[in-house]
């Protein structure tokens, strides 16, 4: 097991601290019964904290949704649901820099990526909240994961190797950074992609995604599908429906053509509320749903978790350090390694 920090003495030493960190979920030194007192001293005096602690804390659905704000930057979401099942979404960056016009963090702009322990503490939060390891991680809280793809990486590493949880339960999700979908099906770590599509036609996603202006729907569904076929895992679209913007039957039709032979899961979002994009009425809803069954398509609605305390799908934006950030070109995004 890899540690952020350095443990003095031995090597077995190391190990201990590792599975106090990552399979106990220990907040502070002084938990780490095992260890002599003056080894927890120094390493209190040098680390200070174990890992990033809450600044602050909300919860919902019976106390089965808790957000947690690190740093008074970034959020992660602990959601407990029915027959065991504990899923995390982490943050990958403060902010975002891709502007998504209708996601709240996507109107703060990009403060910075975090680093990988930063991701992995998330993970190792919602342990200690569960009182158990999450089943399942998703990289769907603020940011976009494959901009800050190295640091992902080594985060998805660590889950799996230090955490011990299977890379088959991790689920890595992406507005569709073209390059970098192909380079996670090279990678040897069996993760599901989840691509945050919106629209299937482009006049419509480049107003809500930016960044269509650079890899359009084609390019993002032709990488999905790619990615399906080399890497041998599933795939899902993410689909955030937006009343009168992206939730008509011509829409519906136009995705099941695009989606037409695959396997590919279709995940429909009743947009939460963000500042000028309204939530569709559920009757259309499940009109949408049937069309894309009748087309042959697998399609679910997610169930929405944490709305009340803005910590559903779109809503993750921190209210103590909220800062408008100028969007960021598709030219930038290249630069940053996209």
């Amino acid at each position: 097991m890899s540690l952020p920090f350095e443990v003095p003495g031995p090597a077995y030493r190391t190990r201990q601290v590792a599975k106090w960190v990552y399979q106990r979920f220990a907040r502070t030194f002084d938990e780490m019964t095992d260890l002599p007192l003056d080894l927890r001293r120094e390493l209190a005096e040098s680390r200070g904290a174990v890992r990033p602690e809450p600044t602050a804390l909300r919860t919902a659905d019976a106390g089965d949704t808790v957000k947690a704000l690190f740093d008074a930057t970034y959020e992660a979401v602990a959601m407990r649901y029915s027959a065991g099942r504990r899923t995390v979404c982490v943050s990958s960056q403060a902010g975002c820099g891709l502007g998504c016009t209708f996601c709240a963090t996507g109107q703060m702009g990009l403060d910075r990526n975090l680093e990988p322990f930063e991701i992995v503490s998330q993970v190792l939060w919602a342990g200690a909240t569960f009182g158990d390891k999450p089943s399942n991680v998703v990289f769907m809280g603020m940011g976009e994961p494959l901009a800050n793809y190295e640091a992902v990486l080594e985060a998805i590493r660590s889950i799996n190797a230090d955490v011990d949880i299977s890379a088959r339960r991790i689920v890595v999700s992406t507005v569709g950074l073209v390059p970098q979908i192909h380079r996670l099906a090279d990678e040897d770590i069996p993760v599901t992609l989840a691509l945050s599509l919106h629209a299937p036609d482009d006049e419509t996603r480049s107003t809500l995604v930016p960044v269509n202006g650079r890899w359009p729907v084609a390019e993002c569904i032709a990488a999905a599908k790619e990615f399906r076929r080399s890497h041998g895992r599933r795939v899902s679209i993410e689909y955030a429906l937006i009343r009168d913007v992206n939730d008509n039957d011509w829409q519906a039709d136009a995705l099941a053509k695009l989606l037409r032979g695959t396997d590919i899961h279709v995940n429909l979002i009743p947009l939460n509320p963000t500042p000028g994009f309204g939530v569709p009425a559920s009757l259309r809803v499940e009109e949408f749903e049937s069309r894309l069954r009748d087309s042959g398509v697998n399609a679910t609605v997610r169930d929405t978790r944490g709305r009340d305390i803005d910590a559903a799908c779109g809503q993750l934006a921190t209210t103590i350090a909220k800062k408008k950030r100028p969007g960021v070109s598709a030219r930038r995004v290249r630069a940053a390694g996209a």
